[in-house]
């Protein structure tokens, strides 16, 4: 009896000792992201981390080897809040957690000082939906994108707002964010090409604002064929309600900011058929749509809510990664940044390769409209 007692606990020792072995033999690798959980956006933030968690949530069930070694992905996401104070917080933040790369920000407000703390760290960066051309300008070798950028998405629909709706008036209104302030800008560089186009009226706002009808007041006055806005649905939508409250007619551009399921609701059903013409930086070609429609349904499943527009760019984002840290037998930033640099992935939303400024190349760019209260895809364009 006294013989057994003492081989209990040697037996558990011996077993403890076995699963200690086991489990060092487990890689741990962090994941980054950051978005805006709070805020006027939160529901685009939180789309982006529901589709990293897909990501994470799949490579883990699926069994991952790293080097030789079995990966447990961690997924460590932050909350910027929209606001480049707390993006940076957050960055310094993740750094300091030693994550083994980054996906995001949202907003190229947030995403622009973030890559900077994030290149001094050597991490790795994807922003699956920060545009504004700046955030690959800057020479940092840790910064990538998955989507087009604002010369792509501004110039698209410049050219769409001269050459297809043959606008002659322009108003412009931008929320004087890196992204509302690039984007309006590219706009109207590409629609101005057209000696026929006049920019009319150019009106400033915030990325909080609520109240719109003192510049829309004005506006109405210069009897624009379009409006163009740079910012996000949060921000247009009460744009619209007051459009329509004032009676203008003319029709609401935008980029992807936007171009969201959520608009509808957050215009309060003020969208006229076919007023809105917005672009989504990226979009699937026939080819690649059944993928699309298969992870829509899948994410519907998991999350019981509509994919609202950048999740399946998050999700392409996170697998990116990890494609090259397999590739490059480790999660070790400084080894497998050489090769996410020269990744070739077949992704959800198509064939993700950088060029030499971290930009994807032949990013695509997709055009909606709004009819009967939902968004309805009018062509995929490079």
């Amino acid at each position: 009896m006294q013989l057994k007692n003492k081989l209990i606990p040697l037996a558990g020792a011996i077993a403890f000792a076995l699963a200690g072995a086991a489990s060092a033999q487990e890689q741990v690798v962090k994941i980054g992201h950051v978005g805006p959980i709070s805020g006027p956006i939160a529901h685009l933030g939180k789309d982006n981390e529901n589709g990293a968690k897909m990501a994470i949530d799949e490579l883990n069930a699926k069994g991952v080897t790293i080097g030789g070694k079995k990966v447990k992905f961690e997924l460590q996401a932050e909350d910027d809040a929209s606001d480049p104070k707390q993006g940076t917080a957050a960055a310094q933040k993740l750094v300091d957690a030693k994550v083994n790369g980054v996906i995001g920000h949202l907003n190229s407000g947030t995403t622009i000082p973030a890559s900077k703390i994030y290149n001094e760290a050597g991490i790795p960066q994807i922003s699956p939906s920060a545009t504004n051309p700046t955030y690959t300008k800057q020479g940092f070798k840790t910064a990538f994108r998955v989507v087009a950028n604002d010369g792509q998405l501004g110039g698209t629909l410049g050219r769409y707002a001269s050459g297809t709706l043959k606008a002659k008036s322009i108003a412009v209104i931008d929320d004087r964010t890196a992204y509302g302030q690039g984007v309006a800008e590219e706009f109207m560089k590409s629609a101005k090409k057209d000696p026929a186009v006049k920019i009319v009226a150019q009106e400033f706002t915030n990325d909080k604002a609520t109240d719109f009808n003192a510049i829309l007041t004005k506006i109405k006055a210069k009897k624009p064929d379009v409006i163009f806005f740079g910012g996000m649905d949060a921000v247009a939508g009460p744009m619209l309600r007051q459009m329509k409250q004032l009676g203008i007619n003319a029709k609401l551009m935008g980029g992807d900011g936007i171009c969201t399921e959520a608009l509808v609701t957050l215009s309060g059903g003020a969208i006229a058929d076919g007023q809105v013409v917005c672009a989504e930086a990226g979009g699937v070609e026939e080819s690649q749509r059944k993928n699309m429609d298969d992870f829509r349904a899948a994410y519907k499943k998991r999350f019981g809510v509509e994919v609202q527009i950048y999740a399946p760019y998050v999700y392409d984002s996170v697998m990116t990664m990890v494609d090259a840290m397999v590739k490059a037998g480790s999660a070790e930033p400084a080894k497998y940044l050489p090769v996410l640099a020269k990744i070739q992935h077949k992704g959800v939303t198509g064939n993700i390769v950088f060029d030499a400024k971290g930009d994807i190349k032949d990013g695509t760019l997709t055009l909606y409209t709004y009819k009967g209260g939902k968004r309805e895809l009018m062509a995929v364009v490079k």
